[in-house]
């Protein structure tokens, strides 16, 4: 976790803080305010669920690791490393989310299938939500802010967004970087 000025300004100064500077985040962590941060205002449902609900009811103060996932893609495998990572840092506040989108056409159809290729193959216990559009004009609101505070968009599956316990994202990893990679690793437990 950041929990100070000075270890932000170092995050900030290290490039690992995007598109915010370190007096704005700075000001973000200090402020004595428990509203939702826009980012993580963005309602989903559960894969295969009915109810929508803010991402913030349930993942407010976490590290969160946002993935666009899909099941017939050649970095399907990383499921098996992102499960791992989720499982290793859980109980410090960390959280692995899953968002399946047939953007680049290697999505099954149904979410039951998602959710059964998922488990089945994979052992997913991470939460995984609704089918979503994470890239172009049709892109999620919440994925056109992640592309915006980060300058990215996912140019492919198995694309990686980190936030911070405030809700802010601080970085961007394309599809090559892997879940357990020393990169991902080293930036989670920086702010953990």
């Amino acid at each position: 976790m950041i929990n100070s000025r000075r270890q932000l300004v170092k995050l900030a100064l290290a490039g690992t803080v995007v598109g915010v500077t370190a007096a704005t985040a700075s000001r973000k962590i200090l402020a004595d305010n428990d509203a939702c941060n826009s980012l993580l205002s963005h309602a989903f449902r559960p894969l295969m669920g009915s109810q929508h609900a803010a991402l913030c009811d349930k993942y407010a103060n976490k590290v969160l690791l946002i993935v666009n996932t899909a099941s017939k893609c050649g970095f399907t495998p990383q499921f098996e490393q992102l499960e791992t990572l989720n499982q290793r840092y859980s109980e410090k506040g960390f959280q692995v989310l899953g968002f399946p989108s047939g953007d680049f056409r290697q999505e099954l159809e149904t979410e039951e299938q998602v959710a059964h290729f998922c488990e089945l193959n994979y052992g997913v216990t991470f939460p995984m939500f609704e089918k979503i559009h994470v890239t172009g004009d049709r892109a999620h609101p919440f994925y056109q802010q992640l592309a915006q505070a980060t300058g990215s968009y996912p140019n492919w599956n198995f694309n990686k967004y980190l936030i911070s316990r405030n809700g802010d994202a601080i970085k961007y990893y394309g599809s090559g970087t892997e879940p357990l990679s020393r990169e991902l690793v080293s930036d989670i437990e920086a702010i953990l």
